[in-house]
């Protein structure tokens, strides 16, 4: 494969006209979010940014606890795009499970990076909220549906007993680690100070090795041995 897509955030976009002053206040709200977080951020504030009024903000929104599942709304519509096209079948036609780990993990790692004040409010209120964190259960298996695809179409490369246990257990995995580290500062000590680079790098090679799927490096070594 001369090499893998180029993978990015998708906006499905908006049509119509009545959508720009709700977007302008969603774009305020996730702006203050990611400064200053989902509590400290006032509804007055939202709105000046937005260049709108206090009252424009409560014509659509009944209270300010309600911005955060309109927000949610916003970033599932724009997660779930960004999973069909990222991980869309012909995009990856060629590419063996190490090329897509490879991709796919330091993406996940680029998305929790740039929102992470976004998100970081999101997983807040999941401990709350189970109504919230329903609709964070299906995003999420949204993902894991489309990426098990991805994978288990070259299911001969995973040596694990339990392919699609292992896809699905692994990206767990892979996201909970991005959540501790990115979003809650956790791992700060000199042996784990991680850049994101690296971060993304050991978390592939985790992954990989979960699935049973050999460094190029191991299964070149492995193949002279057998050759011998």
């Amino acid at each position: 494969m001369s090499g893998t897509p180029e993978l990015r955030w998708v906006r499905p976009p908006r049509q119509a006209r009545s959508q720009e002053t709700l977007d302008r206040l969603l774009d305020a709200a996730e702006g203050l979010v990611a400064e200053k977080g989902f509590g400290d951020a006032t509804v007055a504030e939202i709105a000046r940014r937005a260049g709108s009024s206090v009252g424009a903000f409560y014509a659509r929104f009944p209270d300010k606890e309600s911005l955060l599942f309109a927000l949610y709304d916003r970033y599932f519509e724009q997660a779930t795009a960004t999973a069909d096209a990222a991980l869309e079948p012909a995009r990856w036609v060629g590419a063996g499970v190490p090329d897509v780990v490879r991709s796919v993990v330091p993406f996940l790692v680029r998305i929790y990076r740039e929102r992470a004040g976004l998100i970081r409010a999101f997983v807040q209120r999941n401990h709350s909220d189970d109504g919230f964190r329903a609709r964070q259960e299906r995003l999420s298996h949204y993902v894991s549906e489309r990426l098990s695809a991805l994978l288990l179409a070259r299911g001969g490369e995973i040596a694990h007993p339990d392919p699609a246990r292992a896809v699905t257990f692994g990206l767990t995995m892979t996201v909970s680690t991005i959540e501790s580290v990115i979003l809650f500062g956790e791992m700060r000590s000199a042996v784990l100070a991680l850049s994101d680079d690296e971060l993304s790098a050991e978390l592939a090679r985790a992954y990989l090795a979960y699935l049973g799927v050999p460094s190029p490096q191991r299964a070149h070594l492995e193949q002279e041995s057998l050759e011998r």
